[in-house]
C-alpha cells in the first residue's frame, strides 16, 4: 500500500523478510528498485520505500470506527492475479489466532480485523478499504485448511499499523507503550474460579513495578473495562489498544473495584 506521495510503501514483513532485493511495479508497469525502511516481526509489519515523487496513495481510515457487519474492500495480486478486488463484510473484532510468532518463536501481537472478503496467498500486505475508500486495515493472514480462501481473512487495523508505520519511518524501530498489568481476560469459567460476578474484561493479578499501572493506583483484583473510548472485553482489546501508543501517551483507564466502575 503506498502511503505517501514520496514513495513509502507499507507491506507484510513476511513479504519481504531474507529478500535480497526488492522491486516495486506499479499498476502502471513502471518498475522501481525499493528498500527496507524498518520491519517489526511482533505485528507481521515493513515500511519500505521507492524514489519517486507525485504518487496517488491511501489516506487512513479509522479502524475503531469500524463496525461489524459494515462492508469493506480487499485489494491485492492473489495467486499471481494482477490487481484484483473482492468484497465482503467485517465479520469480527479484535480477533486473536496465536498464529504470529517470530523467528525465535515468540508470540507476536495480534488484533486482526476478521472479515469474508476473498484473501488467498499475494494478497498479503494489501489494503483492506471501507466504502470511502479509506485504509482500515493490512491484509495479513487467511485461516485455512487448504492454504487457501475458506471464508476467514484477517487484517492488521489501520490504527495499529499506523503508529508501528510511524514509528519505523521516524526511529527505525518501534516504540511500544506498555500499561504494566498482567492478568487475563474474563469469561464465565474465569470468573466462577475468581468469585466475581462480572464475565468480560481484563483481569489483573499483578501491577509491574514502577508502571504507569501502579504510579496511577491500579490493584490486584481491578478489571479494566474501557481504554479513554474503547471497550475492552478481551485481551486482545487491550493489547491492541496499548500498541497504538507510545511510552510516556496517557491513556483513561475506566474499571471495576469491589463493584463499582472507577476511572
Amino acid at each position: 500500500v503506498i502511503i505517501s506521495a514520496d514513495g513509502y510503501i507499507v507491506t507484510n514483513n513476511h513479504v519481504v523478510e531474507n529478500a535480497d532485493e526488492l522491486q516495486v511495479t506499479l499498476s502502471n508497469k513502471k518498475s522501481y528498485t525499493a528498500k527496507v525502511i524498518g520491519t517489526d516481526p511482533a505485528y507481521d509489519l515493513a515500511v519500505i520505500k521507492i524514489e519517486a515523487a507525485g504518487l496517488p496513495f491511501l489516506l487512513y481510515g479509522n479502524s475503531d470506527d469500524v463496525k461489524i457487519g459494515q462492508w469493506v474492500l480487499a485489494i491485492g495480486y492473489p495467486l499471481n492475479l494482477e490487481t484484483t478486488v473482492t468484497a465482503g463484510i467485517v465479520s469480527a473484532k479484535a480477533r486473536s489466532l496465536g498464529l504470529n510468532r517470530d523467528k525465535s518463536g515468540a508470540m507476536g501481537v495480534e488484533s486482526f480485523i476478521q472479515t469474508d472478503a476473498a484473501v488467498n496467498p499475494g494478497n498479503s500486505g494489501g489494503a483492506l478499504v471501507n466504502t470511502r475508500g479509506e485504509l482500515i486495515g493490512i491484509n495479513t493472514m487467511i485461516s485455512s485448511p487448504t492454504g487457501s480462501y475458506a471464508g476467514y481473512s484477517f487484517a492488521i487495523p489501520s490504527n495499529n499499523a499506523k503508529k508501528i508505520i510511524d514509528d519505523l519511518i521516524e526511529f527505525g524501530n518501534v516504540q511500544r507503550g506498555v500499561l504494566g498489568v498482567e492478568g487475563g481476560e474474563l469469561n464465565a469459567q474465569a470468573s466462577k474460579e475468581l468469585g466475581i460476578k462480572e464475565t468480560q474484561g481484563f483481569y489483573i493479578n499483578k501491577v509491574q513495578k514502577n508502571s504507569g499501572a501502579e504510579k496511577a493506583g491500579m490493584q490486584k483484583g481491578d478489571i479494566i473495562i474501557k481504554l479513554d473510548n474503547q471497550n475492552i472485553a478481551t485481551y486482545a482489546d487491550l493489547s491492541g489498544y496499548i500498541n497504538t501508543k507510545r511510552p510516556n501517551d496517557k491513556v483513561e483507564v475506566t474499571f471495576i473495584r469491589e463493584g463499582k466502575n472507577k476511572v
